[in-house]
């Protein structure tokens, strides 16, 4: 059975089948990240050459109330431009384009789209919305890379692309610093590559460079092409699929099969069919592979809402008014891939009963079958993603789910109705007597003589009156004398009576015949052992049992029979129905109330109870007979058993006085049986007056835990998602805020080696005239070292003859006019002391700047000057 999908409709021969739309001008990937996804993206864009020709789009979790950083920090390690994503931004070639903080990012004709979210906070999912966009804007040549992050964003989004033929790419676990998302995304089994971040670049650019428009030349091309036979690497690969899967694609329509070959050679970087079908002989897990490929399909609940509102709203009602022969109704979906399909028809059928209450006695099977066992194994799961809350109403979901795990799990009474099947619609038998036949978007992938071999099975699988419903890109086609449309738009069809062409048989020969299919496992006879082995004094001790001893029963504290002796047939019979062992369904009606409570006394005393003169009627007449009840309690086998024996006695010979004395024991036995009667109802309605009232009572108190429990549940849940959603918005402000620690360092350091190199003495003082910086210079003039740092000027030591630094330096900051002065040294040398205010960027006197020129030279040369010109 082939796993539905949504790929474009193609029609049936590949002759007349239209070319593949043109690739997008520019093949777009995308990136997402959560926690720790900045230094993966780093990692990523220092391995991408600036002339690759594809464009990137990076959406990560940011905090919606801050400005983000993620542009800037990008732009320094990839010479392509990286810019903010805005609203119709067109997407060009060797540009890489990043989310802005509270938006959601997709993308739509060669352009991003931008929408707000409702709530900035809250559990959002921004990287499968721009995964989705991407399947629908490039479908094929759709490429995805999930990064480091907690969660599982991005998990969906890929399914889409795979189910399209996309490729899709996940960070190795252990490369990342948080691995929740690569790891979500590798169990769903959507992942292509698995590689470090530093290495996925390569692949995707291996990858791209395998996949130009195929030449019609090609040899995969070819294939298929009009009516010559398919190239003999390809039917080596259709027979590797056939041997290992017992499925054939020959049949399958060109286009897809080759589309879905050529992604498994671009990943593998194989260049011929030839070559790929040599690695498929050598791998026989890259054939399972090929094989899950080949079965990509995409599904959800409730797809096409107006399918499911006529379903309820007419094809159904009139369904249980056609049908009044069986109460139950039987459906099959052919192609049920993880069950959401099957699930939904449940979930209506019960809707519909609901609403028709005169129609409660009626029940739907559903038969739910699929091609892939993965897929099966999903659907009986019955658990979906958070994500169905898109598809599925909030009413649906409170009643038909329970929250479990951030997922929800389908309802047992739903799941109960629904029994999934690994089945091959093409080679194993079908589903009969059918009401309802789902097959939608199956056929599309299913060359024409494929096509008119299943709509005649579909035609015998349902009985008269039964329903066909296909895929909006399927019809019945020439087979209109089968089927009548019911509503053509929504490809609803009604069985007709008439028989298919080709007589009474059955539209597909393929099924195994009866004789080979092993239908059980033959048991060989038992080892007899021979007569004169047998025990005689066993042998004969079991005869004198059976024949003179009173029947028996010993039956366990459930009331099952473990053990008969004797003939019981006058007091036990079988109940009607099911096979039935218990005691009280086959012991006849004159006992049954006597004897059931009498095991009941048997079991609280030591003493055996003894019943006299009970009636049973048998096929042979009344029978009057006595009935012993005893305990057991030795030995340890039968301890907790009650053994039960039957002694009938003889009725009273015939004559006046027998008869009037027979009348008044059966009378003074009436009356005895009667008040033993009332004692028992007296005591059984005490009994359920009890647990009545005590069920009911723990019944309200559960009620109200449930309901507290469900509330608090809630509660934990939407603060789990907050939580979670701020946790990752804090990993990426921590990162964007390390890369701008690192970058001030860095700053820090230019700064210093800047002003050391001036050959000038300078002292940073802060408001109160405390040390901030100096330079190596300063301190051959002023007494200064590290430790000095935050320490008054006033309070160091210098070599300057200038005890009015720190007045002037004070009125200095009150005026803010400099102040510059010659002064002289101890030790022979000037400089020219400059003070002027320390002013911030955001124009803010935040201290004072003191800056120590030698003028010593000048000083010297000044004197000689006027020594000179002193006569």
């Amino acid at each position: 059975m082939r796993r539905r999908g949504t790929l474009p409709p193609m029609v049936s021969s590949p002759a007349t089948a239209p070319p593949d739309p043109a690739p997008a001008v520019t093949r777009i990937v995308g990136l997402g990240a959560s926690a720790g996804g900045l230094h993966a993206l780093e990692d990523f864009f220092k391995h991408v050459p600036p002339q690759s020709g594809l464009a990137f789009v990076v959406v990560q979790h940011l905090d919606p109330t801050k400005t983000a950083m993620l542009a800037e920090l990008l732009q320094r390690i990839t010479p392509m431009p990286v810019r903010q994503a805005v609203e119709m931004m067109v997407v060009e070639p060797d540009c890489v384009y990043v989310i802005a903080p509270n938006t959601e990012l997709g993308v739509a004709g060669g352009a991003l789209k931008i929408t707000v979210p409702a709530e900035p906070r809250g559990l959002r999912l921004p990287i499968n919305v721009l995964f989705s966009s991407l399947a629908r804007a490039q479908r094929e040549g759709a490429i995805a890379v999930v990064l480091s992050g907690m969660g599982s964003d991005g998990t969906l989004g890929l399914q889409a692309i795979k189910a399209l033929g996309g490729l899709t790419l996940v960070q190795q676990p252990e490369s990342a610093q948080f691995d929740a998302m690569p790891i979500s995304a590798i169990a769903s089994g959507c992942a292509d590559i698995v590689a470090p971040a530093a290495e996925l670049p390569a692949r995707i650019l291996a990858y791209v460079a395998r996949l130009p428009a195929p030449p019609p030349s090609s040899p995969i091309a070819t294939a298929g092409a009009g009516t010559a036979p398919p190239a003999t690497p390809l039917n080596d690969i259709f027979a590797l699929l056939r041997q290992r899967t017992r499925h054939d694609f020959s049949l399958y329509k060109s286009n897809t099969v080759n589309r879905r070959i050529e992604r498994r050679m671009a990943i593998h970087s194989i260049a011929t069919l030839a070559l790929y079908a040599n690695f498929l002989r050598q791998n026989t897990q890259e054939i399972d592979l090929l094989f899950k490929e080949l079965l990509i399909g995409v599904t959800s609940f409730f797809r096409d809402a107006a399918v499911w509102r006529h379903l309820a709203d007419i094809t159904m009602p009139e369904l249980l008014i056609r049908q009044t022969k069986s109460k139950k109704l039987r459906a099959w979906v052919a192609g049920c891939s993880t069950g959401e399909e099957a699930y939904s028809l449940a979930m209506v059928f019960a809707e519909l009963i609901e609403r028709l209450p005169q129609y409660r006695d009626r029940s739907l099977q559903i038969f739910a079958s699929d091609l892939s066992p993965d897929a099966i194994a999903s659907a009986r799961r019955g658990t979906y993603p958070a994500a169905i809350s898109a598809d599925v109403s909030p009413d649906r979901l409170a009643r038909f789910f329970t929250a479990h795990d951030g997922a929800y799990r389908i309802d047992k009474n739903i799941r109960d109705s629904v029994l999934f099947v690994n089945h091959d619609v093409v080679l194993d038998p079908p589903f009969t007597r059918l009401d309802l036949l789902f097959c939608r978007n199956l056929m599309i992938y299913f060359d024409l003589s494929l096509q008119r071999r299943l709509l005649p099975l579909f035609h015998y699988s349902l009985a008269p009156g039964g329903v066909l419903l296909l895929g909006s890109a399927e019809s019945v086609g020439k087979f209109n004398r089968l089927f009548t449309p019911i509503e053509a738009k929504l490809r609803l069809y009604l069985r007709e009576s008439n028989r298919p062409a080709g007589g009474p048989n059955l539209p597909l020969m393929s099924y195994p015949p009866l004789s080979i299919m092993k239908k059980e496992i033959p048991v060989s006879p038992p080892d007899n052992p021979a007569s004169s082995t047998e025990n005689l004094q066993k042998a004969a001790d079991h005869v004198l049992l059976q024949v003179h001893a009173p029947p028996a029963v010993v039956v366990s504290d459930a009331g099952d029979i473990v053990y008969i002796s004797g003939r019981t047939g006058n007091y036990l019979e079988p109940a009607a129905g099911k096979a039935n062992w218990n005691f009280h369904a086959m012991v006849r009606e004159g006992l049954r109330s006597e004897i059931g409570g009498a095991l009941k006394q048997a079991a609280l005393q030591s003493e055996p109870v003894l019943l006299r003169d009970l009636q049973v009627q048998t096929p042979g007449g009344l029978r009057i007979v006595d009935v012993n009840v005893r305990a057991l309690r030795e030995p340890s086998v039968l301890q907790g058993k009650v053994m039960v024996v039957f002694r009938e006695r003889e009725a009273a010979p015939a004559g006046r006085g027998r008869r009037r004395t027979a009348r008044g024991n059966l009378e003074a036995s009436h009356a005895a049986d009667l008040q033993r009667s009332y004692d028992e109802i007296q005591s059984l309605r005490e009994e359920a007056h009890a647990s009545n009232e005590e069920l009911q009572s723990t019944n309200e108190e559960l009620q109200s835990t449930n309901e507290e429990l469900q509330s608090t549940n809630e509660e934990l849940t939407t603060s789990k998602e907050e939580m979670q959603s701020m946790n990752e918005e804090l990993q990426t402000i921590n990162a964007e805020m390390q890369n701008k620690l690192d970058d001030l360092a860095l700053a820090q350091s230019d700064m210093k080696n800047l002003l050391n190199s001036t050959d000038i003495a300078i002292l940073f003082l802060d408001q109160d005239l405390n040390v901030r910086r100096f330079t190596d210079l300063a301190a051959n003039i002023i007494s200064l070292r590290e430790a000095d740092i935050g320490r008054p000027v006033s309070d160091l030591t210098t070599s300057l003859e200038y005890p009015a630094l720190n007045d002037d330096a004070r009125e200095t900051l009150r005026t803010l006019v400099f102040s510059e002065k010659q002064i002289a040294s101890n030790d022979g040398r000037w400089f020219s002391v400059r003070i002027i205010p320390y002013r911030r960027l955001d124009n803010v006197i935040d201290g004072a700047v003191i800056t120590f020129v030698d003028i010593t030279v000048a000083k010297a040369l000044e004197a000689k000057l006027r020594k000179e010109s002193t006569p």
